[in-house]
């Protein structure tokens, strides 16, 4: 069944290459909705299904810890599985995100087989 992911990311460029990306990832994709910080992500969520977020973390307007607490307190977006896609790998600050629900982390720049083995394994017997 076709995965339908949101994309968060701040830049542009970034959203258009993680797309890209993805389209070379070799994964049966569906919809790929995009969001600019996380409260523009909240009303996608709210207004699409989704079945996986990759999201960065440093974005204005609402981050995407921010973002991710308010995913994990609604129970429509409680389960959804969210990949951190980022170039901020602090252990301390991976390992608090973690404990808040992220489901993985992606360091950019990532293969095409790298973010495609993370997807797999987060979606792997997850009941949509």
């Amino acid at each position: 069944m076709p995965l339908n992911i949101l994309v968060v990311d701040d830049s542009d460029i970034v959203r258009k290459m993680i797309g890209r990306t993805l389209a070379l990832a070799e994964l049966d994709l569906g919809d790929l909705h995009e969001a600019e910080n996380g409260r523009e992500a909240l009303r996608v969520l709210d207004e699409h299904w989704v079945d996986l977020v990759l999201a960065d973390i440093n974005m204005p307007v609402m981050d995407g810890a921010a973002m991710l607490e308010a995913m994990r307190s609604a129970p429509e977006t409680a389960g959804v599985p969210v990949i951190v896609v980022s170039t901020e790998g602090a252990a301390r600050r991976v390992e608090e995100l973690m404990e808040v629900g992220v489901s993985a982390w992606v360091r950019k720049p990532f293969t095409p087989e790298q973010i495609r083995d993370v997807i797999l394994e987060v979606t792997s017997g997850w009941e949509r």
